[in-house]
C-alpha cells in the first residue's frame, strides 16, 4: 500500500460524512471544556443584552473543531453564518461583497485567516471596529473613496498558525481561544457518538483502539472510524472489536501510538541520516520527499506533543523517547543534548 493511497484514503473530501457527524449544539460537543464554557457564557451574555457577539479568534492545529464551534455559536445565537477562507479573498472587492450581504448579527467565518492578503486585511480593520469599508474607485485624478456602511456583524477567525497574524488584526478580536489536542478518553466518546450516527456496531475496546491511534484529533478519529467501518463490512461481519480495529488500522500502517508511515520516516531520517540532529526542516523535507510547510503544520505538532521530537535554535532533534521507539540507544553526544 503506497503512501499516496493512504493519504488519499484519510484525507478524501466527504462533505456529507463530515456534516452528518458534526455536532450542532454545545451540549453535543465533546472536549475543549474551558473553551466551550467561555463561548457559552459569551453567547449567553450577548443574547441577554440583545447585542451582537464580539469578534472571536479560534487557534489550534487542524481538525480540532474550530469550524464546528463557529457553526455552534451561530446556532446558539440564532443567526446566519457565511463561511470562507483567507486565500479565497484575494482583493478588497471580495471582502466588500461578503460583508455587504450580511444582516445585523450575522457571522462571517474565515478559516486560515492568517493567509488573508495584506491589502484585504487592512480593509478588515475598519470593518471590524467601525463597521465601515472605504473603497477606492477609479485611478489617478479620477480616484475617489466611497464609504460603505455594513451591518454590525461578528467575525470568527480560525487559524492554525497564530504567530503569522499581525498584531493589529489580532488585537481586534474580543475573545481568543486556543484548542488543544484531545485526550484518548474524549476521542473514545466521539467514536461512540459517531458510530451511533453511522449505525456502526462497535464495542468499548474497539472504540478505545481507534481513539488512542487518532493523534488527539477528532477529524482523524472520524476518518479512521469510517475506514474501520469499511474494513469490518468486508472482512468482519460489520462488527468492530479491538482485534478488528487493530487489523484495519495496521493496514494503514498506523501503529498503537498513532504514528503513521510518514511519522516514522521523519523520525528514522533524523536518527539514522542526521545522527539524531540537530537538523533543519528543509533538509528533513528533502529526505522524506515532503514539503517543509506540510511537515511543520501536519506532522511536527503531534510528534513534539508526544515527546518524539524537539525543536531547538539549531534545528530538530530526536528525543530519548524517539530512540526508545526504535529500540536504539542514543550516543554520548545525543545524551548530552537531551540534558541541555
Amino acid at each position: 500500500m503506497t503512501d499516496r493511497f493512504i493519504t488519499d484514503t484519510l484525507n478524501q473530501a466527504d462533505t456529507e460524512f463530515d456534516i452528518s457527524l458534526r455536532p450542532g449544539r454545545f451540549t453535543d460537543f465533546v472536549g475543549q471544556g474551558k473553551v466551550r464554557e467561555r463561548l457559552e457564557l459569551f453567547v449567553q451574555a450577548a443574547r441577554g443584552r440583545n447585542d451582537v457577539l464580539d469578534h472571536i479568534l479560534l487557534v489550534g492545529p487542524p481538525g480540532l473543531g474550530k469550524t464546528t464551534l463557529a457553526y455552534i455559536v451561530a446556532e446558539a445565537m440564532g443567526v446566519n453564518i457565511k463561511s470562507t477562507s483567507g486565500p479565497v479573498i484575494d482583493k478588497p472587492g471580495d471582502l466588500a461583497g461578503l460583508l455587504t450581504n450580511l444582516e445585523r448579527g450575522d457571522i462571517l467565518f474565515i478559516d486560515e485567516i492568517h493567509r488573508l492578503p495584506r491589502t484585504v486585511e487592512e480593509y478588515m480593520y475598519s470593518a471590524m471596529e467601525d463597521f465601515v469599508i472605504d473603497i477606492v474607485i477609479d485611478q489617478g485624478a479620477n480616484a475617489r473613496s466611497v464609504r460603505l456602511n455594513i451591518p454590525k456583524f461578528t467575525l470568527i477567525g480560525a487559524t492554525t498558525r497564530s504567530g503569522l497574524l499581525t498584531a493589529p488584526l489580532r488585537s481586534r478580536f474580543g475573545l481568543t481561544n486556543r484548542l488543544d489536542y484531545y485526550e484518548p478518553a474524549e476521542l473514545k466518546q466521539i467514536v461512540h457518538r459517531s458510530s451511533r450516527i453511522l449505525n456502526v456496531d462497535i464495542d468499548d475496546a474497539g472504540a478505545e483502539e481507534i481513539a488512542k491511534r487518532s493523534r488527539g484529533t477528532p477529524r482523524i478519529t472520524n476518518n479512521l472510524l469510517r475506514w474501520v467501518r469499511d474494513y469490518a463490512q468486508v472482512k468482519a461481519g460489520n462488527k468492530i472489536n479491538r482485534e478488528v480495529a487493530d487489523q484495519a488500522l495496521s493496514m494503514l500502517d498506523i501503529d498503537e501510538h498513532g504514528l503513521d508511515d510518514m511519522d516514522k520516516r521523519i523520525l528514522e531520517t533524523i536518527v539514522h541520516k542526521f545522527s539524531g540532529g540537530p537538523v533543519g526542516i528543509n533538509s528533513i523535507a528533502v529526505s522524506v520527499g515532503e514539503e517543509a510547510g506540510t511537515l511543520e503544520e501536519v506532522y511536527e505538532p503531534f510528534l513534539i506533543q508526544e515527546g518524539y521530537l524537539k525543536r531547538t535554535p539549531q534545528g530538530r532533534v530526536a528525543t530519548a523517547r524517539c530512540y526508545e521507539k526504535f529500540g536504539l540507544k542514543p550516543n554520548r553526544a545525543q545524551t548530552d543534548l537531551f540534558a541541555s
